[in-house]
């Protein structure tokens, strides 16, 4: 496993970003565990996560002039990576987005660098079934964009009502790459590799088992 990846899932779980029990979901599926990047919630934390985020966007080879963070999550993490790009030397200019227009001022939903005719990397903090990725690839679309691929920080591998699975659809509907700094099985090598809890380790099994994709999807 990278370093990146045992770094995130140590810090994940120092500021319960990752948490073990009961939680119902949007979905109304009864998950098994909770992710929040919300928790990460103090400057020495978000420094520690963007640098992950570095890493995974270094070690992915993808090439793109501009950083998108989608409200609200994914304005924080958008700066903080551009931050971390640039004390590895790259200072690359990021944008993101108003939950509503502004009617005033400069007005419009988005905010900061230029992003027309830019190749935009999009980065969020989770994938479950993709919507609010579509959201973000459809606004950039029409402000003269060219998203060239998203980043998340988890990507939960399950299937939609449909059957599909969210990564796979996105791919489909958009043309972009998707990559995650971990999957849901990286979470479980982590916790079989760290002692972690054998209950909580079979009921994220079974949790895949019913909604994950399967493995050869």
């Amino acid at each position: 496993m990278q370093n990146y990846k045992t770094t995130f899932f140590k810090l994940a779980l120092k500021h319960e970003v990752l948490r073990f029990g009961s939680f119902t979901l949007k979905s109304g599926r009864v998950s098994p565990y909770f992710f929040n990047l919300g928790r990460i919630a103090s400057g020495g934390a978000l420094r520690e996560l963007a640098h992950a985020y570095a890493d995974a966007i270094q070690a992915s080879g993808l090439e793109f002039d501009l950083l998108f963070g989608p409200a609200y999550k994914g304005i924080p993490l958008a700066a903080a990576v551009a931050c971390a790009m640039a004390e590895r030397g790259r200072d690359l200019p990021f944008a993101y987005n108003r939950k509503e227009a502004k009617d005033h001022g400069e007005g419009g939903v988005l905010v900061g660098a230029d992003v027309s005719g830019k190749r935009i990397l999009i980065v969020d903090d989770v994938l479950t079934a993709g919507t609010a990725l579509r959201e973000s690839h459809g606004l950039l679309v029409r402000a003269g964009a060219l998203p060239v691929a998203a980043i998340t920080a988890l990507d939960r591998q399950e299937v939609g009502p449909n059957g599909r699975g969210a990564v796979a659809e996105l791919v489909e509907n958009t043309k972009i790459s998707v990559i995650s700094l971990v999957t849901v099985q990286d979470l479980l090598l982590y916790l079989q590799g760290s002692d972690g809890d054998p209950a909580t380790i079979a009921a994220i099994q079974a949790y895949q088992a019913r909604y994950g994709v399967p493995a050869s999807a």
